[in-house]
């Protein structure tokens, strides 16, 4: 494949301008939602904050440069916001600090939370959410020591504001998500075919460096190392996820499994698929390999049929597992939102380990204009293989509007074949 080319000054004043509508459409409204009357981001240099690194213009290249204050402060009208940093915020944050007025910096937050007077100050603080949890021990500090006492005890977590803004697409952002996930899938299909499989001569680990360098070639990102592996007849089901099997000949009659992932404009993708390595003579997959699938994309159905706004993760997790007995498929769920990280900022929706509901993330309630992995697998008997349980994984990206999930670039209902 030829390299990708991009033109990167078009990309950033893309990026910037895309930026700004996120900020001017999203964080009055999660601001509200999450009722904090001020919204203090702050990081230094080489330890940023996840939420942070998202609202920094593309030149910044994620750094925050010394170190970088964002302040948001509802006036009732208006959301205000503003920089308290050495340095101009791209076109997003006007300058709000003069250090030869204020040498601290710190102390020029202090004079504006003071003149502002909030009843709730919000920082991002989280025992639940790593990604929320950006604000630094020190930083809390000092943020701490620079404000008087009555504001001082107004400090909360932020939690959910910034679980809101990272979690939230515009329109634009999901016309960009498909265009990754189509990406994705090509580089899928052609991984799960004969330009890349040989059987008898290749091996998973020639699969998965195979992708690493096609994806690097064509200019995208890698947020994980992908994983190809197989199973065959005669195989014991591998339990658990920790137990990665090594690197394996691929031979005729194997179905080969991959998940896999990109970064794309600034998002992640997440997918898993299968192919099926044909015997000689055969032209088809053996009909129980078939049926698997299916009963995989049943699982899918399920799942997504359980999205409704206001739900959380342990109450959708419930629901699918309940459904899926019902319907007799034997099944796991570990579902995940996804976005600007491959491990998003939203409600997981169970564990490959945790079946029985997830404290805290699970917790999170669906919110409308969000995206997810719809992770999941089902284990089926292979009559073919003697009656082999036959574990289907499969992964694709999901938008959910608010009253319909549905998936951004379709999904596999058939098995690949080389």
């Amino acid at each position: 494949m030829r390299p990708m080319t991009t033109d990167l000054r078009r990309s950033a004043e893309h990026s910037d301008r895309l930026l700004i509508r996120r900020l001017d459409e999203l964080v009055p409204k999660l601001m509200r939602r999450s009722r904090i009357d001020a919204w203090v981001i702050a990081a230094r240099e080489y330890n940023e904050d996840p939420v942070l690194e998202t609202m920094l213009p593309a030149t910044w290249l994620q750094t925050a440069r010394r170190r970088t204050i964002l302040v948001f402060v509802d006036r009732g009208d208006r959301v205000e916001r503003m920089a308290v940093a050495r340095y101009a915020v791209g076109s997003a944050f006007e300058s709000a600090w003069d250090p030869s007025l204020q040498p601290d910096q710190w102390g020029r937050v202090a004079e504006i939370l003071e003149e502002v007077d909030p009843v709730r100050i919000g920082v991002d603080r989280s025992s639940t959410f790593p990604l929320a949890d950006g604000l630094s021990a020190s930083e809390s500090e000092q943020l701490s020591e620079a404000l008087p006492n009555r504001l001082r005890e107004r400090i909360v977590g932020a939690e959910a504001a910034a679980i809101g803004w990272l979690e939230t697409r515009l329109d634009e952002e999901v016309d960009i998500l498909s265009e990754a996930c189509s990406v994705a899938h090509g580089f899928l299909r052609r991984a799960l075919s004969g330009e890349v499989i040989e059987a008898g001569r290749s091996t998973t680990g020639d699969v998965e460096w195979w992708l690493r360098q096609a994806v690097h070639d064509a200019g995208h990102g890698a947020w994980f190392h992908p994983t190809a592996s197989i199973q065959r007849a005669g195989d014991l089901v591998r339990e658990s996820f920790a137990d990665k099997p090594g690197e394996t000949v691929i031979r005729s009659g194997d179905l080969v499994h991959i998940d896999f992932g990109i970064t794309y404009q600034g998002y992640c993708t997440d997918q898993q698929q299968h192919a099926y390595v044909l015997e000689p003579g055969e032209t088809s997959a053996p009909d129980g390999l078939v049926a698997g699938l299916s009963a995989a994309n049943a699982l899918q159905d399920i799942v997504m049929a359980g999205f409704v706004a206001g739900r959380t993760g342990n109450q959708i997790l419930g629901a699918a597992v309940s459904s899926a007995r019902d319907a007799g498929i034997d099944g796991l769920v570990y579902s995940h939102p996804i976005g600007f990280h491959g491990h998003g900022a939203g409600p997981t929706i169970g564990l490959w380990d945790n079946q029985e509901g997830v404290p805290g993330q699970g917790d999170h309630p669906l919110w409308p204009n969000t995206a997810y992995s719809i992770e999941l697998q089902a284990r089926v008997g292979v009559p073919e293989w003697d009656g082999q349980i036959v574990q289907f994984m499969l992964e694709e990206e999901a938008f959910f509007d608010g009253s319909a999930c549905r998936f951004l670039d379709g999904r596999q209902t058939k098995l690949w074949l080389v």
